[in-house]
């Protein structure tokens, strides 16, 4: 089951519980693949302004009562993981028997949502990162093995809308994505912190310091996502001039228990206390 899916189109019916950050994210996606209509349910008990717009203008249904509309073909979970008791029984009424369930509750494996969701057999447990805010996310996803191919497809072209998909064979591995690329904005974002706080510390004034970190960062990040088939470590090569300023500092950063034994510590933790999470 690993590689990518093909996209697919996004269902004809579709409940999306929870229109926080990732839930809006996901919605605006699917708006701007052309969703709309009232087959889309938004259950959202505090919808901000921005939600509410979008359903006006796209047709969505925001919290209609229970019975009303189509039961839908896909329920989308993207509530606050500890919501899940609370809300599974009124969800429970809204489902129709074989409906797939796509989950982006970080730490909620697939038996504990199927538990709480009696009618949910076709599962899909997903770990998107934040930038799917700005559709450049990238989400790596399980299905278990009730999910049909056309499901898989449907899950991938939900999931596609903000951004790259990933799938893999195991559950287990879920909290292995998450450790990289779940986890990984914030490591990226500590990096501009510390690269800041270096520049400070070789006699840059700290707002300059802070300003050429940041514009390094998101330089670095658009050069790499433009050079497509081009490895990290060729481009790190292209930088380093033998004997030069460049490769004097990588000498530190890549000295044992250097950046990539850092960073495997670090995953390390992440994927150990995300197996805790998730039971």
């Amino acid at each position: 089951m690993s590689g990518p899916a093909a996209t697919g189109a996004l269902p004809a019916t579709l409940t999306l519980v929870g229109a926080g950050k990732m839930g809006f994210a996901l919605l605006q996606g699917w708006a701007a693949r052309g969703l709309a209509g009232a087959g889309v349910t938004v259950l959202e008990p505090h919808p901000t302004k921005d939600v509410t717009a979008l359903c006006t203008d796209r047709g969505f249904r925001l919290n209609p009562p229970v019975g009303q509309g189509p039961a839908p073909e896909s329920l989308v979970l993207a509530i606050k993981p500890q919501m899940l008791e609370s809300v599974a029984p009124s969800l429970v009424q809204r489902m129709a028997p074989g409906a797939l369930v796509v989950s982006i509750l970080a730490g909620k494996a697939v038996a504990t949502i199927a538990a709480r969701l009696p009618a949910a057999t076709a599962i899909v447990r997903a770990m998107p990162n934040t930038p799917a805010a700005i559709g450049r996310g990238v989400t790596g996803a399980f299905a278990n093995a009730a999910v049909s191919e056309t499901q898989r497809r449907l899950a991938h072209a939900l999931l596609a809308s903000v951004g790259a998909v990933e799938w893999v064979e195991s559950e287990e591995l879920i909290d292995a994505v998450t450790a990289v690329s779940g986890c990984g904005p914030a490591y990226v974002f500590y990096f501009v912190e510390a690269l800041a706080q270096a520049g400070a510390a070789v006699g840059l004034p700290a707002d300059l310091a802070a300003r050429l970190a940041r514009a390094t960062l998101i330089g670095s990040g658009e050069l790499l996502h433009r050079s497509a088939g081009v490895s990290p470590e060729t481009l790190r090569q292209n930088v380093t001039s033998p004997g030069g300023a460049t490769a004097a500092a990588l000498e530190v950063l890549m000295a044992r228990q250097g950046l990539i034994e850092l960073l495997a510590r670090a995953a390390a933790a992440a994927k150990r206390r995300a197996g805790e999470l998730s039971g």
